[in-house]
């Protein structure tokens, strides 16, 4: 297949944003932390449920979205307690030192905090040593937050 220059343009765009999402502290692809899912409804739904774009709010350079205004107003008055630990990258991807995306249905709360997987069979082998895992990931966090993923 012959490649125009919109093509490449295309690559080249889609590179350079993959690249600069997974730089950022907040695993927000489209600018959307934890891919538009409401963090407080992992608390009192126990279940993934996706956010409004018209109840959004900004924290830590990301738009976070809620599925009510009580959520939101809840995530306002103590952001750390809801959101997602390693800035919603996967906690099995961060112990063991990378960043990775993560899958709104492969998620864990331990000890009151969110932690989320790359997928159901990543969550599998994180569940195995989850206290290990969180050990190592908390180690592994502050050299990694603000580099790229991969």
């Amino acid at each position: 297949m012959k490649m125009t220059r919109l093509h490449l343009l295309i690559i080249a765009l889609f590179s350079i944003t993959t690249a600069f999402a997974q730089q950022s502290a907040v695993f927000a692809p489209a600018g959307k932390a934890i891919r538009g899912y409401d963090p407080v409804a992992y608390f009192v739904e126990s279940k993934p449920v996706p956010g409004d774009s018209s109840l959004s709010y900004t924290y830590q350079g990301a738009n976070w979205y809620f599925a009510n205004a009580q959520n939101r107003e809840t995530f306002k008055a103590d952001p750390e307690k809801y959101t997602p630990q390693y800035g919603g990258y996967c906690a099995y991807g961060t112990s063991q030192g990378h960043k990775a995306p993560t899958e709104a249905d492969a998620w864990t709360i331990e000890n009151g905090k969110l932690y989320f997987n790359y997928n159901k069979k990543v969550q599998t082998l994180w569940n195995k040593d989850r206290s290990g895992h969180i050990q190592k990931a908390d180690t592994n966090w502050p050299v990694i937050k603000d580099k790229d993923g991969h």
